[in-house]
């Protein structure tokens, strides 16, 4: 990777930034918008909640299974080109469900093909930033970077279940098909790949995996994927059903949650480039994720107002540590090899993801959300001693 004048950094970064924030908000805002869905989808379809979490996790199983390629393609061939094309034929995908009256194989297929397009984003839009940014300002980029995540699930919990009650419930998902063209476009506009060394002079790069601190990172930042996807698929399901609130309240009251985690994202960013440290502020968050759910179980069972007001602080702090991972990743892997680095985490974080919904539903569904939420902090908790602080070295990019 060849440094940028200073001129042209202060130019360019900023706007390709904010161009692979709203491309990454697109992918999510349909990837991680059908939890917001659940209730619609239980009610039209006649689904028990370890079915609808099937639906919930179509499109992250899609996305699995694409990302490492998606990965090696931005390796070989560049960021733009990847994401443009990718993002192009999510829209057709995704935009498809709106259309025509489809049975329970086609949208399972077509949620699983949009999510495995949208994957596009995931691995080299990360790649885009960690090229136009400098090291000591990467915390805070990928910090903004990955606020596209929990903004794009504010879209969804804002637009999609008010639009699935007054236009249907797969029509809804119109939105994210839109946002999704609108981003390719852009990208293939305004946000050119990087100045990088020639190919060649990259090839036969060491693999970083023949240590075992990034297969670590993996592991840490999967575990912390657990809570997240937890809260995500179920915060609103659980303020429907057991609190009583009505589906747009419980839809705007996550989306916010959603917005003030964004903030989260840029904050844990900019705290790992002061202390020039990701991973010390890793093992911290995976502390905190362990109290809070265990805080939840306990106010699910003697005080709900106290669960509902760990969705809050569980839903900001779950989401804290992805881009500290996502930076941490593409530094140890190398600029030679951060595209397929970046797709391996992203599929091992969607492995577990997709897992989630499916495990935890069923718990929950036949034990109780106070049980659910209780077994599933003894992943975080594992974290705590597989992120690998004491092996964290000078970055290789």
């Amino acid at each position: 990777m060849t440094d940028l004048p200073a001129q042209h950094l202060s130019r360019r970064r900023w706007v390709v930034l904010a161009i692979g924030v709203l491309a990454q908000l697109s992918a999510c805002s349909f990837v991680y918008g059908v939890p917001f869905l659940v209730p619609t989808l239980r009610d039209t379809l006649d689904l028990t909640l370890a079915h609808a979490g099937i639906y919930v996790a179509a499109p992250t199983t899609g996305l699995l299974l694409t990302l490492i390629l998606w990965g090696a393609a931005a390796d070989r061939y560049g960021e733009r080109v990847v994401i443009a094309s990718g993002l192009a034929l999510a829209s057709v995908a995704v935009g498809a469900l709106g259309f025509g009256s489809l049975d329970g194989t086609a949208l399972l297929l077509l949620l699983g093909v949009g999510g495995a397009m949208a994957a596009c984003v995931f691995a080299a839009s990360g790649r885009m930033i960690m090229g136009w940014f400098p090291r000591t300002e990467r915390g805070l980029a990928m910090g903004i970077r990955q606020t596209a995540q929990p903004l794009g699930v504010a879209v969804a919990g804002l637009a999609l279940p008010a639009l699935a009650i007054s236009h249907g419930v797969f029509r809804s998902l119109l939105l994210p098909a839109a946002l999704c063209l609108l981003s390719a476009l852009l990208v293939a506009a305004f946000a050119p790949d990087p100045p990088r060394p020639p190919r060649s002079d990259t090839v036969g790069t060491p693999s970083p995996y023949r240590k075992p601190v990034l297969w670590r990172v993996h592991a840490t930042s999967a575990m912390l994927v657990v809570p997240q996807f937890l809260i995500g698929a179920f915060a609103t399901d659980y303020l429907v059903h057991e609190e009583g609130w009505g589906i747009k309240a419980a839809g705007a009251f996550v989306a916010g949650i959603q917005i003030v985690g964004a903030v989260g994202r840029i904050a844990s960013g900019w705290w790992s480039d002061r202390v020039e440290s990701r991973l010390r502020p890793m093992r911290q968050l995976a502390i905190g994720v362990t109290i809070i759910l265990l805080v939840f179980a306990l106010g699910d069972a003697i005080a709900p107002w106290l669960a509902v007001a760990m969705l809050v602080v569980g839903g900001i702090a779950s989401v804290a540590d992805n881009g500290l991972a996502f930076t941490a990743v593409a530094e140890i892997a190398g600029s030679a090899w951060s595209g397929r680095a970046l797709g391996i985490q992203n599929t091992g974080q969607n492995i577990v993801g997709s897992a989630t919904p499916i495990a935890l539903g069923a718990l929950i569904g036949s034990s109780g959300y106070a049980v659910g939420f209780a077994v599933a902090a003894v992943v975080p908790f594992a974290a705590i001693f597989m992120v690998p602080v004491r092996d964290e070295s000078t970055p290789q990019w």
